[in-house]
């Protein structure tokens, strides 16, 4: 059975040389245990900590307070080399001089703990691992000869085939182009759900995050903000900041008074609402997602509008075609831009003329309250 990571209080600062103080906090009292069979994300704005995290896990920095373990194996103070954890870095640091079998090869002949030095068993297992990651007939060219995705399968292999315990990936398909990124995503999948252990993967893509975790830590100024399955954070974020990294809600800032929310010339009706999350970091906001946001285009206060539905009047600005939704743009007193993400599956683009009074509204069950 693949072993388990834990994750007590881990704190990690850095030196500010322009001051005798503590240093900036890179890393705040994070804790998590994650099994030891899972595709974990972890999702953050730069500077959020990710892949310090990530440095912290494989013993290239040291945490200054808190404890890690790798099954029953304690990770304070062990090297790096001697814990049984891949790191597949954001740019690959392939040996440019080296073939793609050489650099598969390379870290199990070279590593410092049982190095394979029979050439028939180096074979049989690069061989193995070149099938794994779909690299059949390039074994011969160098790494300057191949594309960009099968760089990556090669960074991916080279960590693979020493058969390590826990696998980190810092932003692994962040020099890939957009249609390489979605192959890969299932690709990396199908490799982690065959080996059987655990992938820990840093992006700053939230739908990557979304789309490839079993489930999510959302990392904010160097705090865990969230751990869950995607879903539960796609509908339910735990703070304002969490639902800002997922670029898909309107937030409103404001506050909660007479069973309303009140954010400049708008009130929202609370009732019926899921209670205000008053332990959640930050000012008071008022999160509803844009594809859950109808648009009344004439911008009248009943007409298409149910009775109980939270409204806000509006002023069309702009819109944006993706394909598949149109994203309508609009000014309010209430946040200077919301946006509305309206499927085109569902129902015709509607034509709408820069100026244009309308009114939003949706139902209030559906937003995420924090006082």
């Amino acid at each position: 059975m693949a072993e388990g990571l834990s994750l007590d209080c881990v704190t990690r600062r850095y030196p500010d040389p322009q001051s005798k103080g503590p240093g900036k906090l890179a890393l705040d009292r994070i804790s998590a245990s994650i099994a030891g069979d899972e595709y974990i994300t972890l999702l953050g704005a730069s500077g959020a900590g990710k892949t310090v995290l990530l440095r912290v896990i494989a013993g290239f920095e040291p945490p200054d307070a808190g404890s890690l373990r790798l099954g029953a194996q304690p990770l304070n103070g062990l090297a790096a080399h001697r814990r049984g954890i891949g790191f597949v870095f954001q740019n690959f640091a392939l040996f440019p001089h080296l073939s793609v079998r050489a650099n598969i090869g390379f870290g199990l002949a070279n590593r410092a703990i049982e190095p394979v030095r029979d050439p028939a068993v180096l074979r049989r297992r690069v061989d193995a691992m070149i099938e794994l990651v779909g690299l059949g007939g390039l074994e011969a060219r160098g790494v300057g000869q191949i594309s960009g995705g099968q760089r990556q399968r090669v960074a991916l292999a080279r960590t693979l085939v020493t058969d390590p315990k826990l696998v980190l990936l810092d932003e692994p398909l962040g020099a890939l182009d957009a249609n390489l990124r979605l192959r890969m995503r299932g690709e990396l999948r199908r490799i982690r759900a065959q080996l059987g252990i655990t992938f820990l993967h840093v992006t700053g893509n939230e739908t990557e995050a979304l789309a490839m975790g079993d489930r999510v830590m959302v990392l904010d100024r160097g705090r865990l903000a969230q751990f869950d399955r995607p879903e539960v954070i796609y509908a339910r974020p735990a703070s304002a900041e969490v639902a800002k990294f997922l670029n898909c809600y309107n937030i409103f800032p404001g506050r909660v008074g007479d069973g309303r929310f009140l954010a400049g010339d708008g009130a929202f009706p609370l009732d019926g609402a899921p209670p205000p999350a008053t332990a959640a970091p930050g000012a008071p906001a008022y999160c509803i997602r844009q594809d859950l946001i109808r648009i009344l285009p004439d911008g009248t206060e009943t007409d298409g509008a149910a009775a109980g539905e939270a409204g806000l009047a509006v002023r069309f600005i702009a819109s944006e075609y993706s394909g598949a939704a149109v994203t309508y743009f609009f000014a309010s007193a209430a946040a200077p831009t919301v946006a509305v993400e309206a499927h085109l599956g569902h129902h015709r683009p509607l034509e709408l003329q820069p100026e244009q009074p309308c009114r939003l509204v949706w139902n209030p069950a559906d937003a995420v309250v924090f006082a």
